[in-house]
């Protein structure tokens, strides 16, 4: 439970029809393996304890009053358990009879909820036994005590802020106006699903489809357990095809036929923020319910789910390949626009020979294509320095002359030296005056040239750069249009790599890869024996970690020893403990301290989820203090 996070189970014991007797010894069985296993929400099938297809048995006092007795001693068995349990049964009440979901926690029953849609169509026959269920909440006499029983009931987790968990019944999520949108306006976060959904050809994948849409549309968890082996094969069959999602992503699914239970660790903080953060996400304060409150003991949860590596690329190579297209289409669309409304002459690009101005003179060869522009009309200048490698240099050359580019060399090495001369600056002294003096020089001679050539000066620093403060202020953190603003450094090599791939040039291909071979490096310091001798990743840490802080930070709202748990789960293997630590202080650091920079940037696309431009995602103070983001790091231990 500590940081939001909590283990669920969908679980399909394979039951015996009309024999409740049994079905209490195999739910208990299941239970207890759940227990073991750590999970705090449970949730069995529909009418699991009876059998979903008992027929006209339903009417019969000896099934009823068997369920009963079985329900008994299902209580019995979770005492000392504090897990919630949700198990399906039919109940008589004032002489009707409900398809309900029993509601139950550390040998107490704390609540019945009916099925609000009673099925009564093609191969279902619900209404002839089943009435459909009360919203408003009325009570029910089990064992002398008054049980809450009705549709609109949120069971509220007293110990753990923001899990409310609803629950639906089957057919309930097939409808237009399902319980569960009613749950989460009332407060629920987390929804269950008792099921017993049969097997037609193709109906996994829209069942899968809804419970997934569910989850994203109403941001909850959803457990959705269905009914499975031991089921009557009289005229249905059925796959026991559980489910565990999260706001629009499966996080567990069984195989069907299997009888596997599958375990989900829904992250609740996670949930509230991302309705915290979308202000049409109306929700009324519990409006016509009751809430059950419930305790569970607070835990850390010993987590089963993962977290890629790179959460701003996909692992699918399909997907990662169609997003790569998706994204240069946007970077290319954004420019072409911003020149059929200037009507510039030309585009001027500071070309390294690194991947960010890389990418940046691809999108602006793809856009100049999309205008039907000649592309000698795009000006990649190089600006050879202190810095500069034959290696960069090389490939900037080869860049811009496979492109057809017109290709630009100013050295400014002349330059830059009188500017040293001009401010006092020791040429031998190699300390950030050094370095940024080249950045700004650099800058002036593009924007010059843009001047001159009636052009605009495409920016090539990325989000991660942005996210860091790795940018000279009114250096290469200035431009016309900055096409990579909302591109972060672990999808740019992606993006680079798609292109080559794809381009169809062989050349360009070699070039490419040989650009995605080079270590990043701003190139502001003398080479060493030839060879680069500033690593940005040795300075600021590696942007794989970077990358990962910031979409957990800025995406999901994480705090920073929640980032910091995650990070340990996935990158433990690579990196020590206290180097993963060492490199998310630094990210707190930058990211608190250089806001400055980010208030003030260039026009640019936003591209995917997360941006920093202070005119859309991130409206920030450039003095905000981050202190408590700070100190709470200091209390971490690698």
């Amino acid at each position: 439970m500590k940081h939001g996070f909590i283990k669920t189970a969908a679980v399909t014991p394979k039951i015996t029809v009309a024999d409740p007797v049994h079905n209490a010894e195999v739910i208990c069985k299941k239970m207890q393996e759940a227990f073991d296993r750590g999970a705090k929400i449970i949730v069995f099938p529909e009418l699991c304890i009876t059998g979903y297809t008992c027929q006209d048995l339903f009417l019969q006092e000896t099934l009823l009053s068997g369920a009963l007795d079985a329900l008994r001693k299902i209580i019995d068995h979770t005492d000392g358990h504090d897990s919630l349990v949700f198990v399906g049964l039919p109940v008589e009440r004032q002489q009707k009879l409900y398809n309900v979901a029993a509601v139950i926690q550390d040998g107490m029953l704390l609540g019945m909820v009916p099925k609000a849609y009673i099925p009564n169509y093609g191969e279902f026959y619900e209404a002839r036994h089943f009435t459909v269920g009360n919203e408003e909440t009325l009570s029910y006499l089990f064992d002398g005590e008054e049980i809450p029983f009705g549709t609109n009931l949120l069971f509220s987790c007293d110990s753990m802020p923001g899990l409310q968990v609803g629950c639906e019944i089957c057919e309930d999520i097939w409808v237009p106006d399902t319980p569960s949108t009613r749950h989460a306006l009332a407060g629920a976060t987390v929804m269950v699903n008792l099921s017993a959904s049969n097997e037609t050809v193709a109906k996994d994948e829209y069942r899968k489809m809804m419970v997934q849409a569910t989850s994203g549309r109403l941001i909850c968890g959803y457990i959705y357990s269905s009914a499975g082996e031991g089921e009557s094969t009289q005229d249905l069959v059925f796959s026991g095809h559980n489910m565990i999602a999260e706001n629009g992503s499966i996080l567990a699914e069984a195989k069907r036929f299997s009888g596997e239970t599958v375990y989900g660790d829904l992250d609740i903080h996670k949930l509230v923020s991302e309705r915290r953060r979308m202000n049409t996400f109306l929700s009324e304060e519990h409006a016509g319910y009751l809430v059950v409150p419930f305790e569970l003991k607070v835990e850390e949860t010993k987590l089963e789910r993962t977290f890629g590596k790179q959460p701003f690329v996909p692992s699918d190579d399909t997907l990662r390949r169609k997003r790569c297209d998706d994204i240069l289409n946007i970077q290319s669309y954004g420019l072409k626009k911003r020149y059929e409304h200037t009507r510039a002459k030309t585009a001027v690009v500071g070309v390294s020979g690194g991947l960010d101005s890389t990418l940046a003179l691809l999108v602006t060869a793809r856009a100049f294509d999309m205008l039907g522009k000649d592309r000698k009309d795009i000006l990649a200048v190089t600006m050879p320095c202190f810095g500069t490698t034959d290696r960069t240099y090389t490939n900037a050359c080869k860049l811009a002359e496979t492109l057809q580019a017109t290709l630009m060399e100013v050295d400014i090495k002349a330059s830059v030296t009188q500017h040293f001369a001009d401010i006092g600056q020791d040429s031998n002294v190699h300390d950030v005056t050094y370095e940024n003096g080249q950045a700004r020089e650099r800058t002036q001679v593009i924007m010059d040239i843009a001047n001159k050539t009636g052009g605009l000066v495409i920016g090539t620093g990325d989000m991660s750069e942005l996210a860091l403060g790795w940018a000279t202020y009114n250096g290469d953190h200035m431009s016309m249009y900055g096409v990579n603003a909302g591109v972060p450094k672990t999808l740019v090599r992606h993006l680079v790599k798609y292109y080559a791939d794809t381009c169809g040039n062989e050349a360009l291909n070699q070039v490419l890869l040989d650009v995605l071979d080079t270590p990043v490096s701003p190139e502001l310091l003398p080479p060493v024996d030839g060879k680069i001798a500033q690593k940005t990743e040795n300075l600021v840490g590696p942007y794989e970690l970077h990358d990962f802080f910031l979409y957990y930070m800025l995406r999901q709202g994480f705090e920073p020893s929640k980032i910091y748990r995650i990070a340990r789960e996935t990158f433990g293997g690579e990196y020590p403990y206290e180097v993963i630590l060492k490199w998310l202080k630094t990210f707190y650091r930058r990211y608190f301290a250089q806001q400055f920079k980010r208030s003030c940037l260039p026009d640019g696309p936003k591209v995917g989820s997360v941006a920093v431009s202070p005119r859309g995602d991130l409206r920030m103070p450039s003095d905000a203090s981050g202190r408590i983001w700070l100190d709470e790091i200091e209390k971490l231990k690698a």
